[in-house]
């Protein structure tokens, strides 16, 4: 009974030191693996060098990817696909403004916080890794 508190003792705190991350995972959308860089001298790219703008890709992630330059040190990039739902054809984000809408049903988010703001779900949009050096913004996941 001596060696047996202090081996349950150890083995709870392991326990309760474990990553919730798996508890958060989103169980509608798959991770997937990518990295893109973005020259901003490009004109193709140009918007994002100026705070409020937005681009957005389809060429990546599920359904795309919407950036945008907060304050052109910090910039946001949010999967475009609805967090909420399986993928399926119409759960392709549309972008008006800074609100992104699903027409599968109704849900919106704002691409700056990456919050719903109507509809129903527990997810917020999925966001992505960003990080700028000099006239490259990296987007990855």
């Amino acid at each position: 009974m001596k060696h047996i508190l202090p081996l349950l003792l150890l083995v709870l705190t392991c326990l309760a030191c474990s990553s919730d991350d798996d508890l958060r995972q989103n169980p509608y959308l798959p991770n997937l693996n990518f990295s893109v860089n973005m020259d901003l001298s490009l004109p193709e790219y140009n918007q994002l060098n100026f705070p409020g703008n937005k681009y957005i890709t389809r060429n990546y992630g599920i359904n795309g990817i919407v950036i945008f330059n907060l304050n052109n040190d910090q910039y946001l990039a949010f999967e475009l696909t609805d967090p909420n739902h399986v993928p399926q054809a119409c759960s392709s984000l549309t972008v008006n403004g800074t609100e992104a809408s699903c027409s599968c049903d109704g849900n919106k988010y704002d691409i700056i916080t990456g919050q719903q703001i109507a509809g129903e779900g527990t997810y917020t949009l999925k966001p992505y890794r960003t990080r700028r050096t000099g006239n490259v913004l990296q987007i990855s996941n």
